[in-house]
């Protein structure tokens, strides 16, 4: 019997922005110098961010006078592409892989059935999103679902994505929306969403989404926290 492939599941950290995007970029980069497994993750911003996609030049001039409970609100660079995300009451994913052959959508796809496949074992079906050719110009990624992202059978947005593709490597991460703060959206946004609450545990949803990972992908994923030496590896990040 073959021995399914060995992942790397790194349990989950919360951190400032910057330094999720640092553990991010790390991890693509030793495993795309073949220095380090395939890895999934999942994490927490604190304090809340903005987190805006690496081509996002333009945004809103208060977005740099936004607090959250007496807090100010960080303003983050992805490395990967898309439109801003409010990181407050959500869950990211990161996976580090790759392999998987096709078009970017077509990765996307396939990396999605894990969170498909994870939710629909939580009773929640998701399906992928439809936008129009506008949806370039919506600040907000979660204004609009494109064929990357996952929304509920109501049409709301559920888990957006982004991607970056270095050597045959790729790094997907995406924003899980949980329990957002409504008020706090409008602040950034300036636009009022009505946004479900989904009634789960992170817990009970990181455990349901590993167990899919690994049926969908074939593999065997290990926990290991990151050691003293990756932390400073990923601290020296520039």
């Amino acid at each position: 019997m073959a021995i399914a492939p060995y992942w790397r599941l790194i349990p989950p950290v919360e951190a400032p922005g910057k330094i999720q995007m640092a553990i991010d970029r790390w991890l693509l980069r030793q495993h795309q110098l073949v220095l380090h497994p395939p890895t999934l993750r999942f994490y927490t911003w604190l304090p809340a961010a903005i987190s805006l996609g690496y081509h996002q030049q333009h945004y809103p001039d208060h977005w740099e006078q936004l607090h959250w409970r007496d807090k100010p609100i960080d303003l983050v660079r992805r490395p990967t592409g898309g439109r801003a995300v409010l990181h407050q009451g959500d869950l990211t994913y990161a996976v580090i892989v790759s392999g998987i052959a096709g078009s970017r959508i077509q990765v996307y796809q396939e990396i999605c059935q894990f969170l498909i496949q994870g939710w629909r074992s939580l009773n929640v079906e998701l399906h992928f999103g439809e936008a129009g050719r506008g949806y370039i110009h919506n600040p907000n990624c979660f204004g609009t679902a494109t064929g990357a992202d996952l929304v509920l059978p109501d049409g709301k947005k559920l888990i957006g994505s982004a991607q970056l593709h270095r050597n045959g490597a790729t790094l997907q991460h995406g924003s899980i929306r949980l329990n957002p703060d409504p008020d706090l959206f409008k602040q950034v946004f300036e636009v009022e969403e009505a946004i479900a609450s989904l009634p789960y545990a992170k817990e009970t949803i990181i455990e349901a989404l590993t167990a899919s990972a690994q049926q969908c992908f074939k593999i065997h994923l290990t926990p290991q926290p990151l050691s003293q030496k990756e932390w400073q590896e990923i601290l020296a990040e520039p």
